[in-house]
């Protein structure tokens, strides 16, 4: 085409015309003709190849919204992503250090209730049955599931950083009235109610603020963040048991509110969201996931799992007990179940990027179910009980860990919040029932020849 216009006998103009100067009545129609249609499709061939060049560079610097649906290699919906992180990865490391230090303070010492459950039962309420006592337990851990639908609508609208805040003030708040609690009620209102909401309020930010940085990899991601729940429930009952019998209760308590209040401090300022809250959707939009089919069955399916995923946690130390075992390896068996829930918080996760999210949080689950049903029925000894704590804490594990990834991976990032604590409050019912209606058959199993 450049030939052609720079040929003599052409000109330009302004308007980028190429105008004839030649005597053109001697040349044939179809000549003229000819020479026209090739000019044409010359200058069209250049403007679609600008065309495309221009689309190339947009598409290679473009951050596309994760909840743009595609087929998942497991059949469900995926979220699309130009690239793995979708901000600055800086600060999607950061939330995965700062999440996994707020699941280590809260749900890891959530996990670690069978400490208190036991050392309640021969202290401060030796007089209650221990039926009564796991009220405390089975409370707190119904206040951190049902607060899951506000916390998270509130997430999606203002982000975690205020949540956390009111969170880490609550949660230490929780542990010092705890400290100096005397009476039966005064623990409930603290370690029951009160912690339960702090544990809440730092949970659903931190695990929701994970998801929205990371796609392909997001159960990895969140399987690292959550295995910090898990660390906390190896970590806490030992130093518990430990300072209960070197300094008391009061300061033993008030010792792992500091450390908690701290660690917490500094989840607070490095857990951040990849998603503007200007784009949350208005008013409860996010409510709709009620009439999805898929949302509903994976909440059909949790709320099975919890109601009995949790009672092995908060028994499990008095059974041992029980068997014969010392308090000091009761305490053992139960930091062995955390342990187990480390690596199933992890491993699972990570395998389910592959394999896809859905494929291995059925079986594992199934497996969860089935150890509590033959294997902690035939417990009868420290070796057998220590290899059940190791399995169930596996399995168990990779349900806590690969459930939020589920929920995300069929929802609009942009009420993540929303969606992953609706799931938990769902769950809330069942798992409440479980624990209330487990407390007299475990402190009935609690005799071996009963079992």
């Amino acid at each position: 085409m450049y030939q052609i216009l720079t040929a003599p006998g052409f000109y330009w103009h302004n308007d980028i015309t190429a105008l004839p100067t030649m005597d053109i009545t001697h040349i044939p129609n179809f000549s003229l003709v000819a020479v026209m249609s090739d000019i044409e499709k010359q200058v069209t061939q250049l403007g679609d190849e600008l065309t495309s060049e221009s689309q190339r560079i947009r598409d290679s610097t473009a951050t596309y919204p994760s909840s743009a649906p595609v087929e998942s290699i497991d059949g469900h919906t995926e979220e699309s992503s130009s690239s793995e992180i979708t901000h600055d990865s800086t600060k999607a490391y950061l939330t995965i250090f700062g999440a996994f230090l707020a699941l280590f303070c809260t749900f890891g010492q959530m996990n670690a209730f069978g400490t208190f459950q036991a050392w309640y039962t021969t202290h401060q309420l030796n007089t209650l049955d221990a039926s009564t006592i796991s009220w405390i337990g089975s409370l707190q851990l119904w206040v951190f599931f049902f607060s899951g639908g506000p916390i998270g609508y509130i997430f999606d609208k203002y982000g975690p950083r205020m949540l956390m805040t009111v969170g880490t003030i609550c949660y230490v708040l929780s542990i010092m009235m705890t400290s100096i609690s005397t009476q039966y009620y005064q623990y409930i209102l603290s370690q029951g109610v009160l912690f339960g909401l702090g544990v809440g309020l730092l949970f659903y930010p931190s695990l929701s603020s994970v998801s929205t940085h990371f796609a392909t990899y997001r159960a990895t991601a969140t399987g690292l963040a959550v295995a910090g729940s898990g660390l906390g429930g190896v970590v806490f009952p030992i130093m518990l048991q430990n300072l209960f019998e070197r300094v008391g209760f009061g300061w033993a308590t008030r010792i792992s509110g500091l450390l908690c209040g701290v660690l917490c401090g500094i989840a607070v300022l490095t857990v951040t969201t990849s998603t503007s809250t200007k784009k949350a959707p208005a008013q409860l939009a996010g409510l709709k996931c009620l009439k999805e089919p898929r949302y509903m069955l994976l909440a059909a399916g949790g709320s099975l799992v919890a109601l009995g995923c949790f009672v092995p946690y908060f028994y499990v130390v008095d059974y041992a007990q029980s068997l014969g075992i010392t308090s000091h390896m009761a305490f053992v068996v139960l930091a062995l179940m955390n342990a187990g829930g480390v690596f199933g918080r992890v491993a699972p996760a990570i395998l389910s990027d592959s394999i896809g999210r859905f494929n291995l949080l059925a079986p594992t689950s199934f497996l969860a179910g089935l150890l509590i049903l033959i294997s902690w029925m035939f417990a009868r000894t420290l070796s057998t009980l220590i290899v059940f704590s190791i399995l169930y804490g596996f399995f168990s594990g990779a349900f806590i860990s690969v459930i939020t990834p589920c929920v995300a991976q069929i929802s609009d990032i942009r009420e993540i919040g929303m969606r992953i604590g609706l799931m938990y409050s769902i769950i809330s019912f069942p798992a409440l029932i479980e624990l209330l209606s487990s407390r007299d058959r475990a402190t009935a199993s609690c005799t071996p020849d009963k079992v």
